[in-house]
């Protein structure tokens, strides 16, 4: 009896022993991704309202091929699709956020942000047999193969000349829609017919 107490404490020591040095065995460093400087890639200011500027956005987004889920005043979402490979798809989801910032209303933030999801196609092979009662115990062995994308990847896009072309396109589109808003505003009432 004895002995066996004795075992079952050695056993003991060691997996505690075990776990303590576990615990104290470095982890594996992430790197920093995060800087939080004021200079921010993902967004700008324009002169324009919080919803000119979301039009601006949704206006850029589906001049490139962009299919828009999302649309109102302040958040605009959309996504297009890739197949770079024949057995690669890759989905890039756009999310812009409009926010005024000044009291009058007429500068606003954009804020944006790319997410890139990639998949790959996996190839799985299942097998079955069918038994056929009146014949006895014959068995067909029966296999088929199925495809299917499964998500191996997702990061956000961090490529700076990526969002200052967004930005880019934005303020094209901002300029046209003041310039139109100023053309209108020049125009004469057309004179009412008389009665």
């Amino acid at each position: 009896m004895q002995t066996l107490l004795r075992g079952v404490q050695a056993l003991t020591v060691v997996c505690v022993a075990g776990a303590l040095a576990a615990c104290s065995l470095p982890m594996k460093a992430i790197p920093q991704q995060e800087d939080f400087s004021s200079a921010g890639k993902f967004s700008r200011m324009f002169d324009a309202s919080a919803a000119q500027t979301c039009e601006a956005a949704r206006r850029a987004l589906m001049s490139q091929g962009y299919v828009i889920s999302t649309a109102d005043k302040e958040l605009i979402q959309g996504q297009k699709s890739f197949q770079p490979e024949s057995e690669t798809h890759v989905q890039v989801g756009i999310r812009v956020v409009c926010a005024p910032e000044s009291k009058d209303g007429r500068v606003s933030l954009g804020f944006v942000t790319a997410l890139q999801d990639r998949y790959a196609l996996k190839k799985s092979n299942t097998s079955a047999s069918l038994g056929v009662g009146a014949l006895g115990s014959v068995s067909l062995p029966l296999s088929s193969s199925s495809d299917a994308m499964v998500k191996v990847g997702s990061e956000t896009v961090v490529s700076e000349s990526f969002y200052d072309r967004f930005f880019a396109l934005v303020q094209h589109y901002l300029v046209q829609d003041l310039e139109d808003v100023d053309t209108d505003a020049v125009q004469p009432d057309k004179p009412k017919p008389a009665h």
